[in-house]
């Protein structure tokens, strides 16, 4: 099957961003001189920003609105995505490929767009995508597929000449229960579901490296 449309994923996926998302919610809340309690991470990681926004004002008593918590989350972070953060190995390889073949890329992302465009635009990734969708702008966080279905909407291709690109395994099923081909990008945020991620995905790779055949 030939592929003509690409959706990315961002954190963990095209860039080597999830250490950071790791304590951006435990530093945040920390700013405000609240304890976070056990299993933050795992509570928020699946979220949208602005849901973790609605969790740390319902969890946590944050009397900041959600569009001030979301900013606050991203000033703690903005630093790395402007000046730290890496490609994963062997993506820009597999980009230039995929323009030569002529594939529509965009961007799908829970992370908010200026961490996007900062973390791309570092790395010479930007002009490689004709989008950038976010969750926070479709109002939706990637437990729905809004956010890829927008995307294919952008594309204009057919669904099923439209792979996806993802890390995460709550994404990688939603986009599979929206139809789509998956194809899962391995990160070591994501070791402990990796069985589950190679059951659940159409391909699984451990890096961009090993897609360069795959066109």
């Amino acid at each position: 099957m030939r592929i003509k449309g690409a959706i990315f994923d961002l954190d963990g996926t095209l860039l080597d961003s999830m250490s950071v998302w790791e304590t951006a919610g435990a530093r945040y809340l920390e700013s405000l001189g609240r304890k976070p309690r056990p299993g933050l991470r795992d509570a928020i990681i699946s979220l949208s920003l602005m849901q973790a926004a609605d969790y740390f004002r319902r969890e946590y008593g944050v009397t900041e609105s959600v569009s001030e918590i979301m900013d606050g989350i991203d000033s703690a972070v903005e630093d790395f995505y402007r000046n730290e953060v890496g490609p994963k190995e062997g993506v820009i390889g597999f980009l230039e490929s995929l323009r030569s073949h002529g594939v529509k890329m965009c961007v799908a992302t829970a992370t908010n767009r200026r961490l996007v465009e900062a973390g791309l635009k570092r790395n010479g990734m930007l002009d490689y995508f004709g989008a950038i969708i976010t969750c926070t702008e479709v109002g939706a966080g990637k437990d729905s597929p809004r956010v890829f279905n927008t995307a294919l909407e952008f594309l204009g291709t057919k669904k099923e000449e439209t792979f996806i690109f993802e890390d995460a395994l709550y994404a990688i099923k939603t986009g599979k229960e929206a139809g789509f081909t998956v194809v899962a990008v391995s990160d070591e945020s994501a070791l402990k579901q990796r069985d589950e991620i190679v059951r659940l995905s159409d391909m699984f790779v451990s890096s961009f490296s090993a897609l360069e055949a795959f066109l």
